[in-house]
């Protein structure tokens, strides 16, 4: 099972073992020399099955009751603690040697990270000499990863969830080096140059160029350390030279904002910082980090700056972005990261919940997290709405039966997993800034992929400014925000008042029919319309910037009443319902597919 296809929740495996047996660490493996030890122990009970790998320390249990929509409740248990000795060993001749090994010489041990030394036993290797990697404080520290001597075999003493070289840092400092690993840390320390390193490393899947979101859980890491990171005012990510390495320092600049990172280009035969130092030495080394270049983001840049994306482009072209999870509705619009999609409709047309539908999907298909700004919906009303999306029962008694108290609990373990709610507890008006703020506190958190702000007029406008200026200053902000943090926004506002047509029936309503400005639709890089119609509801996209992410036109998709989930209609509905020639109704006719049995859907 390659590490590609894998899950970031190695309970998928773990649940679909059968019987008690060892096999490959997912969150592990893809990092040891030996990526086919069989380091994960699952032990199978009939209502649960029990996991822990001996190598990294993780461990969980699994219920085995049916799945959701594909998704196992995961209960967690407490991680196997091992208790470090506060008293280790610390063989100065051997850690020099080993750093000599590799073109790095040591003078001073006190200048660099915590080290020890030791003998640990690694899968296949047996017990042979290591370094061990000092997590947390020297007196009492939290974890240790430890590396052999000889070859590149880990294993690690607890779980590693900070930068290793922390206690090194002066606390004065606004400048962050961040390298990949530990001995690059203590390369750098050694020419005199502070600097911490990831305790993951690189991730292993980044066949897009980017960190999969199943991934997410390992850059938890980033937000222990939310003060240091809102204290520093330049971040130079001195990472390796290869895919797995841009996709690092790409994962950690949209976490921290890409307007304060910098990347370290590496003369060629250069990996990582390391080669640098054993090959040029620490002038040239010193010289390298100094003269890293900011990320894209503003300012101007050489056309050569963009050379590797542009043949990425040629070769493969833009590709699509994620599926909607309604094949009708992708045929219209798919999801990308870094735009802003706008969503309009006339009240209660269901644009919120059409949107919800959409991040619930891209939840289940692709682990996209996603934080909600809303002020219409109490929070746990909002949560009852994304429960019944999930599991597709109704929350409360109706004609149809409600989920059961199980089905609630796994749809929150879900639901606490994906989602997190921006929501103002101080009584003051939310402002785009504050929405903003927090935004970026759950991209650095969580990982977040996409925002939903809805809707526009809840959020209050700067006193004195003339109301199109304003909310083409607040798209701007929203535009920049999205770029910057690589997150797809749907931001929802209602449009200007809406008379009805002679017939009864009310006109669509697209980007000009927002209330208070053109920016609406020019801003937009996606603009849609949630309409009922007599067919159905029809989703119309009345903006389109990239013609790879989607095309301008409308469709007809399904709802259930009791659920509140929309789904694709069959081919013959959605042809029925393109040749359909729409009668005249009264205002307050009822829509024909509200009288629909739909019954309890699948996707």
């Amino acid at each position: 099972m390659g590490h590609a296809n894998e899950r970031t929740q190695l309970e998928e495996l773990v649940a679909l073992t059968h019987e008690s047996c060892r096999v490959k660490c997912p969150e592990c493996s893809y990092s040891r020399s030996n990526q086919k030890a069989t380091t994960l122990s699952i032990t199978v009970h009939p209502d649960r099955s029990l996991y822990a790998c001996h190598h990294c320390g993780i461990s969980g249990c699994v219920s085995t009751r049916t799945p959701i929509n594909n998704y196992h409740y995961v209960k967690p248990v407490a991680a196997t603690v091992t208790h470090l000795p506060t008293q280790l060993n610390k063989d100065e001749a051997k850690i020099i040697n080993f750093f000599a090994g590799r073109g790095i010489a040591i003078s001073d041990m006190s200048a660099l990270p915590v080290m020890v030394t030791g003998r640990k036993y690694f899968h296949g290797k047996g017990e042979v000499d290591a370094i061990g990697f000092v997590y947390g404080p020297k007196s009492a520290p939290t974890a240790i990863k430890w590396r052999s001597v000889e070859g590149k075999a880990f294993t690690q003493d607890n779980a590693a969830r900070e930068f290793y070289g922390l206690n090194m840092l002066e606390p004065d400092k606004d400048t962050l080096v961040i390298v990949e690993g530990e001995a690059d840390a203590v390369a750098l320390a050694s020419i005199g140059i502070r600097a911490v390193s990831c305790p993951n490393g690189a991730p292993s899947d980044v066949s897009t160029g980017r960190v999969n979101p199943k991934d997410d859980v390992k850059f938890s890491f980033l937000w222990e350390s939310e003060k240091l990171l809102k204290k520093i005012k330049k971040v130079i990510l001195a990472v390796d030279q290869d895919k797995p390495g841009d996709a690092l320092a790409e994962e950690i600049a949209r976490r921290i904002g890409r307007a304060k990172c910098w990347r370290t280009t590496y003369p060629k035969g250069c990996k990582d910082i390391t080669d640098v130092i054993a090959q040029h030495g620490g002038v040239y080394a010193t010289v390298t980090i100094n003269k890293s270049e900011p990320m894209p983001l503003v300012g101007v840049y050489s056309a050569r700056s963009y050379t590797d994306s542009l043949m990425e482009l040629y070769k493969n072209g833009n590709g699509k972005g994620e599926s909607t999870g309604m094949l009708s509705v992708d045929e219209l619009m798919t999801v990308a990261p870094g735009m802003l999609t706008i969503v309009t409709g006339v009240p209660s047309s269901g644009k919120s919940e059409f949107i919800d539908q959409l991040v619930i999907n891209l939840a289940r298909t692709k682990s996209l997290k996603t934080a909600i700004a809303s002020f219409e919906n109490p929070c746990p009303i909002h949560l009852a709405k994304l429960s019944e999306k999930l599991v597709g029962k109704p929350f409360y008694d109706g004609p149809t039966t409600r989920m059961r108290p199980d089905e609630l609990e796994q749809s929150m373990e879900f639901l606490n997993e994906h989602f997190c709610f921006l929501e103002n507890k101080d009584g003051e008006m939310a402002t785009i800034d504050s929405i903003l703020d927090r935004a970026k506190q759950s991209v650095l958190r969580l990982g977040v992929r996409c925002l939903i702000i809805d809707p526009y007029n809840w959020i209050a406008m700067p006193s004195g400014v003339d109301e199109t200026k304003a909310i083409n200053i607040m798209l701007s902000k929203v535009t920049t925000f999205c770029q910057a943090y690589d997150v797809h926004c749907f931001f929802i506002a209602h449009p200007a008042k809406m008379y009805p047509n002679a017939d009864g029936t009310y006109p669509v309503p697209k980007g000009q029919s927002i209330s208070g400005s053109a920016a609406w639709f020019s801003k937009a890089d996606v603009g849609l319309t949630v309409h009922r119609g007599l067919a159905g509801v029809e989703i119309h996209c009345w903006k389109m910037r990239y013609k790879w992410i989607g095309n301008q036109g409308m469709t007809y998709i399904d709802y259930d009443v009791p659920t509140g989930r929309y789904s694709d209609k069959s081919r013959l509905d959605l042809a029925q319902a393109h040749n359909t020639t729409q009668p005249k109704r009264m205002p307050q006719a009822k829509p024909s597919w509200q009288e629909k049995d739909y019954g309890d859907l699948e996707f």
